[in-house]
């Protein structure tokens, strides 16, 4: 496969979920927020800096508010990762790539663009909100569902899932990290009921509340929830499920092309050294730390990954 086609398949996807898990977080920000209405600008900054866009933003905004972050992570041009730019970007890169693509697939992504464009035409009121997120979410599942049910287990398959699982390992890892420093209000609140109701509404941005439960019979702790995102292979949004899926899929395009390559090699061992390690490992190296070094990972992951796979050619 050409390095532009692969290029082009593993941001198309990597843009999908960008979308998806940025709808994700706005629907736990605006949960958060109505407990804690009087600190909710709290609540809209942790999204920020979760989604990275902290500095973005304050150079168009002097102050940070609900109304104007939901419009700059939904619809501001001058954001490159807000869900407009990003599902026009994955379909820029689906209509580039759309020879490798099924019809289900391209006519899904198309799809979606036309859907959630029209959607944020206009700035989204705290009345639309949850419509206008739950269309986000829907429309990339469309997409995600046609990938599954419509294309060979080839390359191409496999490129699509690399960049849907580096998008998705590095969200979950920052609400992580971000819950820990930036969310709780002080030392003392660990642990209160303000905390777990923090607690429950990360779960649910992840789409993993009902799941947690079910494992863990309703018993929310940070640990319990921790270990839950992070080593739960059952979970597709945990960090150990994402690992363990781009090594996979990293092994199958070695298979297939005969080679032996540097992500691979990376993805095996950061799969392995999940695989011997626990929650009480983690939280002994503190879990600050331990985030931080699996995001910087999941950067150069991504980058070798171009690198060996001749995105730029």
């Amino acid at each position: 496969m050409l390095g532009r086609t692969a290029q082009g398949l593993f941001w198309m996807f990597r843009y999908l979920e960008r979308c998806e898990n940025t709808a994700r977080m706005l629907e736990a920000g605006a949960r958060i927020a109505i407990t804690r209405w009087e600190d909710a600008n709290d609540e809209w900054g942790s999204i920020l800096t979760t989604t990275g866009s902290r500095t973005d933003y304050l150079a168009l905004h002097d102050q940070i508010e609900g109304p104007k972050v939901i419009d700059f992570l939904l619809r501001e041009k001058a954001n490159p990762s807000s869900v407009r730019a990003s599902i026009a970007s994955a379909r820029t890169n689906a209509r580039a790539v759309r020879t490798a693509l099924t019809r289900e697939v391209w006519e899904a992504v198309n799809e979606a663009w036309m859907n959630i464009c029209d959607a944020l035409e206009n700035p989204v009121s705290d009345a639309q909100l949850p419509a206008a997120l739950n269309l986000i979410r829907q429309q990339a599942a469309l997409v995600r569902g046609s990938l599954y049910g419509t294309m060979l287990r080839n390359d191409i398959y496999d490129f699509a899932r690399l960049g849907t699982f580096i998008e998705r390992a590095d969200s979950t890892a920052r609400i992580l990290d971000v819950k820990y420093y930036v969310l709780l209000p002080s030392v003392r609140m660990v642990g209160s009921q303000l905390d777990n109701v923090q607690w429950e509404t990360i779960l649910r941005s992840v789409s993993a509340f009902r799941s947690y439960n079910w494992i863990c019979g309703g018993d929310i702790t940070p640990t319990g929830i921790a270990d839950f995102l992070i080593f739960d292979r059952r979970m597709p949004r945990s960090l150990a499920f994402c690992t363990s899926t781009i090594a996979e899929n990293l092994a199958y395009l070695a298979s297939a092309y005969g080679i032996t390559s540097m992500s691979l090699s990376l993805a095996e061992a950061r799969d392995r050294a999940m695989r011997e390690m626990t929650i009480e490992d983690v939280m002994d190296t503190g879990l600050h730390e331990y985030l931080t070094e699996f995001l910087g990972t999941t950067a150069s992951l991504a980058a070798q990954i171009e690198a060996d796979f001749r995105f730029i050619g």
